[in-house]
């Protein structure tokens, strides 16, 4: 059975527009979509808790008897799960958290030629959301690349939201929440859990931002949100490019590009060789191997809807198709990783030389996986620690500074016809 995918030459007179065609995502620009997450909004600001309890056994099957999941679940949640799983969110969490506290950023300030003290100071946000998926699979994952960083950031209180379809809750995020030391917990989520967030009910605390994943409606409902929030970014479905050469191990490379395309239907996945045989090889592994794995149909769909193999005649190549596409996970399974590296400016995470998969950076290596996607990486970072901060500018001015700079603001002041602002620098001036 062919697997669908598009496959194009790169330096061919079509093959860069439809290289941008096929990564193109719209799904937040749905106009019906944000016609119906506007509504609910709308009924969430409006009633509160009845309305996330209404949205809830609506749209995830059940009505809980309680909103909020009191911390002796999550312990119990913790016990049950096995010792070497428990083990392995610890050392995630140690990783993860050891990683982070190198994004630490701290005041600073110098003294100008004026003897003005001038500098910055950093704050942590009071109170933050964590939105968890809980859709398709469970992501304990996402709970440790959350919460850490707003942990290590010194953040307040830390208000967790998960969705639990069918009044299901998952002993392994609920574990996690505890290992990464969330703050409370509340079983909601879509949209709704994110007008929660942003206005607060009688139960659901408001907070000061929103972060972490979430389906097409939790997107659109970030975005309709911000301004009366901060948020992490707008996520789209995960993606992966991965940059093979003749040194490739194929069956390697096959299984990384599945490891993004079995996220869900539109991931992408996308292969850029710069060996013609080496492709044929990593095609020829996928079709082997895709038929081994438990969610081969959600992959087989994700490939044939958005997969792309571009052929590349150079390292040069390759580069230009990186910066084109931006990618969200970037995997370097080549020999000469260092010229690749030298050139590559867009990319959200990159995984250097073959033993290096993107599933690493996922889990345990320490680095955040809540990463930007959709091209965003031109502009937007990871998440981390300089999330959950905000800055403050400060300015202590002396005498001298006061007559210097006095005179500036004056003049310019009163170019911009601003008069009070130029009359309150002037009577700081000692000639007035």
């Amino acid at each position: 059975m062919s697997l669908g995918i598009q496959r194009l030459q790169w330096g061919d007179a079509h093959a860069a527009a439809a290289l941008a065609e096929a990564t193109q995502w719209e799904a937040v620009a749905d106009t019906t979509l944000n016609q119906r997450v506007e509504g609910i909004i709308q009924q969430v600001r409006t009633y509160g808790d009845r309305a996330l309890l209404d949205l809830t056994e609506q749209l995830d099957g059940h009505r809980p008897d309680s909103l909020e999941i009191p911390k002796a679940q999550w312990a119990e949640a913790r016990s049950r799960i096995d010792d070497e799983l428990e083990r392995a969110l610890i050392q995630a969490a140690e990783r993860v958290s050891e990683y982070h506290q190198h994004q630490a950023m701290s005041d600073w300030s110098y003294t100008d030629s004026l003897g003005n003290e001038l500098g910055q100071r950093i704050r942590p946000l009071d109170r933050v959301g964590v939105y968890v998926p809980g859709g398709k699979a469970a992501y304990p994952s996402s709970v440790l690349m959350n919460v850490l960083p707003a942990k290590v950031a010194g953040v307040s209180e830390i208000v967790m939201v998960v969705p639990t379809p069918a009044g299901q809750l998952n002993d392994v995020v609920l574990a996690a929440a505890d290992i990464a030391g969330a703050d409370r917990v509340f079983c909601i989520g879509g949209a709704q859990a994110v007008a929660a967030l942003a206005w607060g009910t009688e139960s659901v605390p408001a907070v000061d931002k929103i972060v972490g994943p979430g389906n097409a409606y939790v997107a659109a409902a970030k975005r309709a949100v911000f301004g009366r929030v901060g948020i992490d970014m707008i996520a789209g479905p995960s993606e992966i490019l991965v940059v093979a050469d003749d040194t490739s191990n194929p069956e390697w490379v096959a299984m990384d590009l599945f490891s993004q395309a079995e996220h869900d239907e539109q991931a992408q996945p996308i292969l850029v060789s710069q060996s013609q045989a080496m492709t044929d090889q990593i095609l020829a592994a996928m079709q082997r191997l895709l038929p081994t794995l438990e969610r081969a149909d959600i992959i087989r769909t994700s490939l044939e809807n958005r997969a792309v193999v571009v052929d590349v005649a150079d390292a040069q190549g390759a580069i230009d198709v990186i910066n084109a596409v931006a990618p969200e996970h970037l995997e370097l399974c080549v020999d000469d990783t260092d010229t690749l590296m030298a050139g590559i400016r867009h990319a959200g995470a990159i995984f250097v030389g073959h033993r290096a998969p993107e599933s690493l950076g996922d889990y345990c290596a320490g680095p955040n996986h809540v990463l930007p996607t959709s091209g965003t990486a031109r502009f937007a970072s990871p998440l981390g620690v300089y999330d959950f901060v905000k800055r403050s500018s400060v300015m202590r001015i002396s005498h001298q500074g006061s007559q210097v700079l006095g005179q500036v603001a004056s003049v310019l002041g009163r170019a911009e016809h601003l008069t009070a602002h130029a009359r309150a620098a002037e009577m700081r001036l000692d000639d007035e």
